[in-house]
């Protein structure tokens, strides 16, 4: 299931149906296994081939009874999703699924119960908000339902407040206690008010955006050269863990050099501890947006745009592998094709170019 979640690039809603689990447990595995994944696949200690004594075999008889009894009087405090998931990988021979779900405590309808995933209604509503949030994205919960009623969508704030925190959107707008940071989070100023970015690899900035598809939704992040506009790296998942973001920097660094400051907004994945001794060890400046100013973070805010607009809303992607491929092929474009304004008409890879240490075998 981890393996799964790591590299299919499907909707955590599509494996959580397919394979009859909760999300966040799915997301719990895949956290784990990224974590732990020299120890999982390690060799396996030789089995003892001598034969048990008498003695023991009983011992473990009468311990297992024991753990059956108290699993049994604290089955309740298991959360369901584990209670089917050790139902499912019982084996057969050791009784029925009804003895197993009785010894476990689960009701039967409990563990034939499959998870659905957003209906088309919902996918379709979290679309026309992914569109009007990335125009007006001071827009709270009651100024999206009210968009979506103009639009004759008719819905209540119940239901926008959930989608819109599915897909990990917030409003920009004055909030209280901005000052206080996060327990145990460094608090790093924003270095770039007065800074212009006057050659590449000078400023890098990295943030996350929720991407629709068809059927379901993904993740993903990106680190941008402030100069030249260059899309260095990129990356999709199906959850908002920083193991993706540790491996778009990791991306970036292994086809450029560290720029002098590096700027991410307060999100808890580019606050980690892992992602800044990351930066700190690649010998970068830590530059953070301030709270609530998206503008801090603009060049980067304004590729969402350019990506969406240009490509993702005109062309939904069917699954997580036609995101990619789409994507792939969108951002060569972007970088070597697509002229800019700003740049006085030249592609972000020319004016990128114009640094002697740049690697021409990065994002063809």
């Amino acid at each position: 299931m981890a393996l799964a979640a790591l590299t299919e690039r499907q909707p955590l809603a599509d494996l959580a149906a397919r394979y009859q689990l909760a999300t966040a447990q799915i997301t719990r595995w895949k956290l784990q296994l990224r974590e732990q994944a020299a120890q999982v696949f390690a060799e396996a200690p030789a089995v003892l081939s001598a034969a048990p004594d008498v003695e023991p075999l009983y011992a473990a008889i009468g311990r297992l009874q024991m753990e059956n009894a108290l699993l049994k009087k604290n089955a309740g405090a298991v959360p369901v999703a584990q209670q089917r998931a050790l139902v499912q990988a019982a084996d057969p021979a050791n009784g029925s699924v009804q003895a197993r779900c009785q010894a476990l405590g689960l009701a039967r309808s409990s563990f034939f119960y499959q998870p659905r995933g957003e209906s088309a209604r919902n996918l379709e509503l979290m679309r026309l908000l992914d569109e009007e949030f990335t125009d007006h994205n001071f827009k709270g919960v009651l100024g999206l339902r009210d968009h979506l009623r103009l639009a004759g969508r008719a819905v209540n704030e119940k239901r926008v407040r959930r989608l819109v925190r599915l897909m990990g959107h917030e409003p920009v707008y004055p909030k209280p206690r901005l000052s206080v940071p996060g327990q145990g989070v460094t608090p790093y100023p924003y270095l770039l008010r007065d800074l212009p970015a006057t050659a590449p690899n000078e400023v890098w900035s990295t943030d996350i955006t929720y991407v629709p598809m068809a059927k379901g939704f993904l993740y993903l992040a990106a680190v941008l050269d402030w100069h030249s506009r260059y899309v260095l790296s990129w990356q999709l998942s199906n959850s908002l863990d920083v193991g993706f973001c540790l491996q778009v920097l990791a991306d970036a660094l292994r086809h450029a050099p560290a720029p002098h400051i590096f700027n991410s907004d307060q999100g808890s994945q580019f606050t980690s501890l892992a992602y800044e001794q990351a930066l700190l060890t690649a010998g970068c400046r830590i530059s953070r947006d301030g709270w609530g100013r998206a503008t801090d973070n603009a060049f980067i805010e304004r590729l969402w745009r350019t990506v969406k607009w240009e490509h993702i809303y005109l062309n939904p992607a069917d699954d997580g592998r036609h995101l990619h491929q789409q994507l792939h092929a969108y951002f060569a474009y972007y970088n070597h094709r697509r002229p800019h304004q700003s740049l006085g008409g030249q592609t972000p890879a020319h004016v990128y170019r114009t640094n002697p240490t740049f690697n021409h075998n990065h994002i063809t």
